[in-house]
């Protein structure tokens, strides 16, 4: 059963990989110290929304080029979509409390119209949420809620009470990563200055004429991060979206040189990666209420 590719689109799938049972056809909250079944290496394709605690260190999780910084006492969580490689270490049996829940159970719910928010769900790697022992706690009590309410018989209230548990989870999970990035704040900062030199050697460089404007992306992989990620990081340390910080930085570009160099404002946009100088024009009026040709006479 090693080195394979499992399509995870239903909890069922997931349940039978580990011999676990299903209680719900689109819910699961799973204990793995209780598994059955054990493969040791193989790459699965999410179709369903997963968020794991980790117990004991028992393997890798790869996420792309990345691995996982998932070690005892951390959450790391997967959305549609999404391919993680696991590995599992010789003799190691998998150790951890999840949940597992289809995308349809929340349909209708106020959950399926704030799911976007809970931007952990596109965190890669070494992302993991490294909870302290009374956070573990909560999580593991939302979990127990959550399992509880699956073992009721289902009525009118069931797929709502099951949404909110749900949802009360996430935002535990929310606080704790707003926790954990005011802890990191040292590791955080150098994120930023890398971010700023970053900022730099592009709009002083060919790389704008090349690529054109520099998105989020970009800068995310050079710092080996998620765009999730790396977004919330900056805006938790400078109260400004990174795509902010990026056009405050291409702003700053574009004065310089409208204000000493003799280029006309076509080419500067050109330079900084515009593909057409009135998307400039109207970017540069917006951010600093005047026409790039006004803040040249202006500095004139």
């Amino acid at each position: 059963m090693d080195d394979y590719i499992i399509n995870v689109d239903t909890v069922d799938k997931y349940n039978k990989l580990f011999g676990l049972e299903t209680l719900h056809p689109l819910v699961s909250v799973v204990d793995l110290s209780k598994a059955t079944t054990s493969p040791t290496h193989f790459t699965m394709n999410y179709g369903v929304y997963a968020l794991f605690l980790k117990d004991t260190r028992c393997g890798d999780i790869r996420y792309g080029r990345q691995t996982y910084d998932y070690q005892e006492g951390t959450v790391v969580s997967f959305a549609p979509g999404q391919v993680a490689e696991v590995d599992m270490a010789e003799g190691a049996r998998p150790a951890g409390r999840g949940l597992l829940f289809h995308p349809d159970v929340i349909k209708g719910t106020s959950l399926r119209a704030e799911i976007k928010s809970y931007s952990f769900f596109s965190y890669k790697s070494s992302e993991a949420l490294h909870l302290s022992e009374e956070e573990k706690g909560i999580v593991v009590d939302c979990l127990a809620k959550i399992k509880l309410e699956l073992g009721h018989s289902a009525d009118g209230l069931s797929k709502r009470l099951i949404a909110r548990n749900i949802q009360l989870l996430l935002d535990y999970c929310m606080r704790f990563y707003e926790r954990q990035f005011a802890t990191r704040s040292t590791a955080n900062k150098d994120v930023l200055s890398r971010f700023e030199g970053l900022l730099d050697t592009y709009f002083q460089s060919d790389l704008p004429q090349a690529k054109g404007l520099p998105t989020v992306r970009y800068f995310a992989d050079k710092v080996f991060l998620s765009p999730n990620y790396f977004g919330d990081l900056i805006k938790k340390e400078t109260g400004k979206t990174a795509q902010e910080y990026i056009q405050n930085h291409l702003i700053d570009a574009a004065k310089e040189m409208i204000a000493g160099t003799d280029k006309t404002i076509s080419q500067i946009a050109y330079d900084l990666g515009f593909q057409y100088s009135q998307h400039f024009n109207r970017m540069f009026k917006k951010n600093v209420g005047r026409t790039p040709v006004e803040y040249r006479r202006m500095m004139g």
